[in-house]
């Protein structure tokens, strides 16, 4: 590595290939004397001071960048303002633009789910981290509200949907897709599963997820599969971006909480809290013989209305052994018959048959 007296061009600071990765050049120019920072900018030309700004690799964290090798689903699990929304962005702009403003990127049909419309509206096109912040002015898109569509100089369009709606991801085809905050969707399965349809253009069609960490089944699955990188980040990583007296506040009223846990360590909680039962209560057993109980129970918990919106009729057939030493006992589910009734009779009849 040159000494800091030496000559840095801005093309060996945003290399990736070099032993400190990404961060070198940020975090050189951030430690660096004033004098060494004053040096650095003198040296750079005309073209070279204007391009900085928007040269997100020189600047960018660990976490925002995306990972190397071959994937479908890139899931950045971070929490409270630690960069997610800037790192969704910056992968668009890598993903449409081109060498120059009308030159063709890598993709030109993209996909901006949110939780609602309004949500990928106001945050991930129009968010101080957004994608409109974060683009050049010689790229910066336009954005139509009428069509909810960015089109950027080169022809490149980028669509925003709301997950609450998946049917409106049926039809559309797309190279490439950001989804943010997928924990927080109302229909996170529904949606997800008509975005993995349309994701189907191109050589190799890519998706973003940009989330805090929940206990979301559909979450769980994308991070199982083989397909699927990660890269995490708690919200002290962006400190440095952040109000100081945002993460004292925050420490100081929800210390030692699950609510901190979950949106600021960076923790997937799989447990619920004040849950009466834990996973660690719960064994899966292969052969189950009815005659071994000494009850045998169908419980049913029946919804207060019925409408779309209504909950779910609960129906669970338990065994249960209750002879002997108290922890010797066990409660075994035989069968979950659990479904939306259209109405009373509906869930009385399966309970009684069950």
């Amino acid at each position: 590595m040159k000494s800091p007296n030496q000559k840095k061009p801005v093309a060996k600071l945003t290399s990736t290939s070099t032993p400190c990765g990404s961060q070198l050049g940020a975090a050189w120019i951030a430690s660096a004397a004033p004098r060494v920072q004053k040096d650095f900018l003198k040296e750079l030309t005309e073209d070279e001071l204007r391009a900085l700004p928007w040269m997100f690799e020189f600047w960018a964290m660990e976490h925002q960048l995306p990972p190397e090798g071959d994937w479908r689903t890139w899931v950045i699990l971070g929490g409270r303002g630690a960069g997610k929304t800037r790192a969704g962005s910056e992968w668009i702009r890598q993903m449409v633009e081109g060498s120059r403003p009308k030159m063709p990127g890598r993709c030109a049909r993209v996909a901006l789910v949110g939780e609602t419309l309004d949500q990928a509206r106001e945050v991930m096109v129009f968010g101080e981290s957004g994608i409109l912040a974060c683009a050049p002015p010689d790229r910066r898109p336009h954005w139509s509200a009428t069509r909810r569509q960015l089109t950027w100089p080169n022809g490149a369009v980028a669509q925003i949907y709301s997950a609450s709606d998946p049917e409106s991801l049926r039809g559309p085809q797309f190279d490439c897709a950001w989804v943010d905050e997928l924990a927080k969707w109302k229909k996170p399965q529904e949606a997800w599963d008509m975005l993995q349809f349309a994701l189907r253009l191109g050589d190799n069609p890519q998706q973003l997820v940009t989330t805090t960490p929940r206990n979301v089944a559909t979450l769980k699955e994308i991070l199982a599969r083989d397909n699927t990188r990660s890269t995490h980040a708690s919200t002290d990583a962006n400190r440095a971006n952040l109000a100081k007296s945002f993460l004292q506040d925050v420490r100081a009223k929800y210390a030692g909480t699950r609510l901190a846990r979950q949106e600021l360590d960076l923790v997937l909680l799989d447990q619920e809290e004040g849950a009466l039962w834990s996973h660690a209560h719960f064994t899966r057993s292969a052969e189950v013989d009815l005659n071994s109980f000494d009850r045998i129970v169908v419980a049913v918990d029946p919804p207060v209305t019925h409408s779309k919106s209504s909950d779910e009729c609960g129906i669970v057939v338990v065994g249960a052994r209750t002879q002997g030493p108290a922890q010797s006992w066990r409660a075994t589910v035989l069968a979950d018959l659990s479904f939306k009734p259209k109405s009373p009779n509906d869930w009385a009849r399966r309970a009684i048959a069950a």
